[in-house]
């Protein structure tokens, strides 16, 4: 096999990164897709769509188990 040069190696790198990417963004679909499904199944209408978007940017940027951690030190309340 003819060595490739410097042009033909970065060309090829350049669409490798794109074929990660596009495969990264198609998992993070999917992924996305799966979690918004399962709120088919959980009341989310008693909280307002701000209330909503803010409950979920906190529990990402907290993490996920002290999120669940913190939620679950919470009394509960009567529905």
């Amino acid at each position: 096999m003819p060595k490739l040069t410097d042009r033909e190696k970065l060309a090829d790198l350049d669409k490798r990164q794109r074929a990660l990417a596009d495969e990264a963004n198609n998992v993070r679909r999917n992924l996305r897709e799966r979690y918004g499904s399962m709120l088919a199944d959980i009341p989310v209408e008693r909280l307002g769509e701000r209330e909503f978007r803010d409950l979920l940017n906190h529990a990402v940027r907290a993490g996920g188990s002290a999120a669940v951690a913190a939620l679950k030190a919470l009394p509960a309340t009567s529905s």
